[in-house]
């Protein structure tokens, strides 16, 4: 896909070639760019040890950790997973065909690569992938009409609602593009972004398209079968721009709520990365495209200061003074400045500060940056801080282990499916690491809608952060006239990913129904296992526990569920459902005049806890999760 730029003139080393005086090819002088700020960075790192080379994983190394991460560690010889074997089995419940082919094949490459080393596997894959009740692990993993015996409820017990007609009509789905918004005062907490807040992007795209794959069903890997016969999918179909624009695609909400990352907790964060990580590797599988991975390398540390500090630590000490903030303050503030003060400066992340000026900034930063004074810091260097805290990173912002996944996502043909991998894969980072990219590319999209002013285009913009966010590797050596090549073909393709991420982001971030239908399945499916319940068990535990609804649902009239609203004065109402009552018709009944923003959430059932957005219709979201309880808060 990069070989169209293999054209590009090389340099004969490492450092940029001298700048040309005139030059009316856009992309060779995006490339100079490349190559000055590969430069910069070089000059700022000067008389520091080079990053020791990435080896890559031998086999065993390679599948061991990609069962982890899938959730499986309890296959895993020697492990020392806190995930109970239940976990595991619930997550291979759940797979659909392909997924639990390609856990087989990992499986068995895993328990082959240790026989010929003479050690034992745990278990044999026929006995994972054999199901004692005869039910295959590839039928379709999504029987929601199922509900094995509803776990403990943590609010009232007779918070119940009434099972309506499910064959009704519905108006156009509503689409809309969201966007972050930052804290005006970037000391404080940074709050919960709603996909509800307005776009103020002037988005320099021709064409919006609804991502009407996020509604679906069926997994991305199970659309995708046309190309392994050389073919064009659906989506290959529908979702292609001319040849003089780019397609920005919005996310679509189904009626049951659209779901972002941040809205789930922990626990279902977790389970949704375990299959999230099968369905990426299946979705790439299908596509053809292969991933490689390299060992982690010792990360060095600090434990002062702002760079080169973890992420997680700098969100330990901010969260001591600003409990639940979830982007480093310090990094909320250089945004925070470069937005106030840079956004129209001509060249803003392409000019780079004075060398000598970045390193007196970052002492005095690491000092004290709490009570630093701003007030006489230049755009361009403020810009070079912000480059340079990402790239002081102990993990990258992308982290070592999804680098080479995020390089293998531009071996996919279409851009629509390049999308798709990246949803999955960003699914997958840290929660820290997460929202700070969300804040970054936030910015970047700020600093893209001001190029009139800036002179900072899309693809400026992108190419400026490439050797920032992917890692540049080769500083200070002298590089082969191919290995420039390939390097310069690295820096393009790093350069169409941002260009993505900034474009899409606001469909990234959320979650799509698949993965939540089995988010769900998994929950269900690992409560039942816990206690140890058959099928005959689980379906007389139902009946009983349907009776017992019954019972409780004729004290209440019909078609009215109980919310909970421990925080307010009113502690819980009875509320009469209809076809169009939505999460905001129920907050707005507690609300006040000094009362925060407040959100209905799903409770218990399957899913252990999901924020409902404003516009998601209740009964729609109780034919989903029956059991689940009704509670409002922050």
């Amino acid at each position: 896909m990069l070989s169209s730029h293999s054209a590009t003139s090389v340099p004969t080393s490492s450092s940029p070639p001298p700048p040309r005086t005139v030059t009316s090819d856009p992309r060779q002088v995006n490339m100079e760019t490349y190559w000055r700020e590969v430069q910069s960075i070089e000059e700022e790192q000067e008389g520091e040890e080079e990053e020791e080379e990435r080896k890559s994983m031998d086999e065993v190394e390679l599948e061991e950790a990609w069962l982890t991460e899938a959730g499986l560690s309890s296959l895993v010889v020697g492990s020392s997973s806190t995930e109970s074997p239940p976990v595991a089995e619930a997550v291979l419940s759940t797979l659909t065909r392909q997924q639990a082919a390609t856990v087989k094949k990992r499986l068995d490459n895993y328990n082959e690569t240790l026989r010929k080393r003479n050690r034992q596997p745990i278990r044999d894959v026929r006995d994972i992938f054999t199901d004692p009740d005869g039910d295959s692990a590839g039928h379709c993993p999504f029987p929601t009409q199922s509900h094995p015996e509803s776990p403990p409820r943590r609010y009232h017990t007779t918070t119940k609602t009434i099972r309506r007609n499910t064959n009704r009509g519905r108006s156009t789905l509503p689409m809309f593009v969201f966007e972050d918004q930052l804290p005006e005062d970037p000391s404080s907490p940074a709050p919960t972004p709603s996909p509800s807040s307005p776009n103020t992007y002037s988005s320099p795209v021709s064409q919006l398209r609804c991502a009407d794959w996020l509604l679906r069903d069926t997994p991305y890997s199970e659309g995708v079968a046309e190309h392994k016969q050389g073919g064009t999918c659906r989506d290959c179909v529908c979702f292609h721009g001319d040849e003089n624009s780019e397609l920005q695609f919005a996310p679509v909400s189904p009626s049951h709520g659209l779901t972002c990352a941040d809205d789930l907790s922990s626990r279902d964060l977790t389970r949704l990365g375990f299959i999230s990580h099968i369905e990426l590797s299946t979705f790439l599988q299908a596509l053809g495209v292969q991933t490689k991975r390299t060992r982690p390398p010792h990360s060095r540390t600090r434990d002062g200061g702002v760079f080169g500090v973890s992420l997680n630590s700098l969100l330990d000490n901010d969260r001591k003074k600003f409990p639940g903030v979830k982007v480093p303050v310090f990094f909320q503030k250089l945004l925070s400045f470069l937005e106030q003060n840079g956004l129209q400066t001509e060249g803003i992340l392409r000019v780079p500060g004075s060398a000598a000026k970045l390193k007196f900034l970052r002492r005095e930063l690491d000092r004290c940056w709490s009570i630093f004074d701003w007030t006489e810091v230049r755009p361009v260097d403020a810009a070079g801080l912000l480059k340079l805290f990402i790239r002081e990173l102990p993990t990258p912002l992308l982290t070592h282990t999804h680098l080479s996944t995020f390089c293998s996502v531009l071996g996919v043909s279409s851009e629509v499916h390049q999308v798709q991998a990246l949803q999955l894969l960003l699914l997958l980072l840290p929660e820290t690491h997460r929202n700070t990219l969300r804040a970054l590319l936030v910015f970047l999209r700020k600093v893209v809608s001001h190029q009139d002013q800036n002179r900072m285009s899309l693809w400026n913009v992108s190419m400026v952060m490439a050797p920032n966010l992917f890692t540049h590797r080769n500083r200070g050596k002298k590089l082969s006239i191919t290995k420039q090549r390939d390097e310069m073909e690295e820096a393009v393709g790093g350069a169409h990913l941002i260009g993505l991420m900034i474009r899409h982001q606001d469909l990234l971030w959320t979650v799509p129904n698949f993965l939540l239908a089995q988010v769900r399945q998994v929950n269900q499916a690992s409560s039942q296992r816990k206690f140890n319940l058959s099928r005959t068990t689980s379906r007389l535990l139902r009946r009983k526990n349907e009776k017992n609804d019954r019972n409780q649902v004729s004290e209440l009239c019909e078609g009215v569920i109980r919310v909970h609203a421990p925080l307010h004065t009113k502690v819980s109402m009875a509320i009469q459902l209809d076809e169009l009552t939505t999460a905001k018709d129920v907050t707005t009944r507690f609300e006040s005049e000094t009362s925060p923003a407040q959100y209905l959430y799903e409770v218990g059932g399957n899913i252990y806890e999901r924020r409902l957005q404003p516009d998601c219709c209740l009964l729609d979201v109780y034919r989903v999760n029956p059991h689940c309880d009704w509670l409002i808060k922050p």
